[in-house]
């Protein structure tokens, strides 16, 4: 193998949406052959990103600590983030503290606002709930007007959210959240990871407790709230009627789409397709939501 060959590997695998095994195979020894010549930090995160997305994340953490070993930025931020959440079984937030901290001092956004909830939740620091008050209200300028979808905008914005709605400011509370949400869709489009799910999830839930449910008007990730609890849903793709319905069981809910079961409601946004493509990818695509 040469490093072009390895490098046109990685590009196709990052095109494939549906990789067998052997390509799983071939696409992390490309990976594993460009890191042993060429020791690249960005490579060594590429990989790292991988299994962090598939949740082997005692491999994520060997590829972000090599790539830590480079002083490089987005490593310690990855770093950070899984000794904060315990992802390979142990939490660790005097580690967490450390990396997010080192890198709010370069002015980084995201551990930024790390920081301040290690502030808000007296994770290996004293809880400070007006320190991690004025974190955020100081980070919601510097974040505003961003554009990229991977930028922390619904972070921020959420949070923000959340201290406007202990002030009783619900209008500007909910303001946040609906520029929040649409933020994030775009972002989700093009990468369903189960974090950027999840923040959508606590988004419309805290969302529908500020205002109520419009059954006649809502959208794709609107489904979120009406999942939580039994209901029949119908909407369209490309002409054709898709049905949803949620049943509970056990006082939960399971949701089955076009005949097909899913756990929760967690469950069908990460995995819910139609002709195998992803309903996320095409959410902008789906209209006619209306409850049976």
């Amino acid at each position: 193998m040469t490093t072009d060959e390895a490098r046109e590997i990685a590009a196709a695998f990052d095109e494939n949406t549906n990789p067998s095994e052997e390509e799983i195979f071939i696409f992390t020894e490309a990976m594993n052959y460009l890191i042993k010549e060429e020791h690249n930090p960005r490579d060594m995160m590429y990989l790292g990103g991988y299994y962090y997305e598939i949740k082997n994340f005692d491999l994520a953490l060997k590829y972000y600590e090599m790539a830590a070993a480079y002083d490089y930025d987005t490593a310690y931020e990855c770093l950070g983030y899984i000794w904060y959440y315990g992802r390979t079984g142990t939490k660790d937030y005097k580690k967490a503290f450390e990396y997010f901290s080192k890198l709010m001092e370069k002015g980084h956004p995201i551990a930024t606002y790390k920081v301040a909830d290690m502030y808000r939740n007296g994770y290996y620091v004293e809880r400070d709930k007006e320190k991690y008050e004025k974190i955020i209200e100081d980070l919601y300028p510097k974040v505003k007007d961003m554009n990229n979808v991977f930028d922390p905008v619904p972070e921020v914005f959420t949070r923000l959210a959340r201290i406007r709605t202990a002030q009783g400011k619900t209008e500007e509370a909910v303001d946040l959240y609906l520029y929040a949400k649409k933020f994030l869709a775009q972002r989700i489009k093009y990468n369903a990871f189960f974090g950027n799910l999840s923040i959508m999830k606590w988004l419309i839930d805290d969302l529908y407790e500020l205002i109520e449910f419009d059954n006649g008007y809502f959208d794709f990730f609107d489904l979120y709230y009406l999942l939580k609890s039994p209901n029949k849903i119908r909407f369209y793709y490309d002409d054709e009627v898709q049905e949803l319905e949620s049943v509970e069981e056990g006082g939960a809910c399971s949701v089955c789409f076009n005949g097909k079961w899913y756990r929760d409601r967690d469950d069908f946004f990460k995995d819910a397709s139609v002709d195998g493509v992803k309903l996320t990818s095409v959410y902008n695509d789906l209209y006619g939501f209306e409850v049976m």
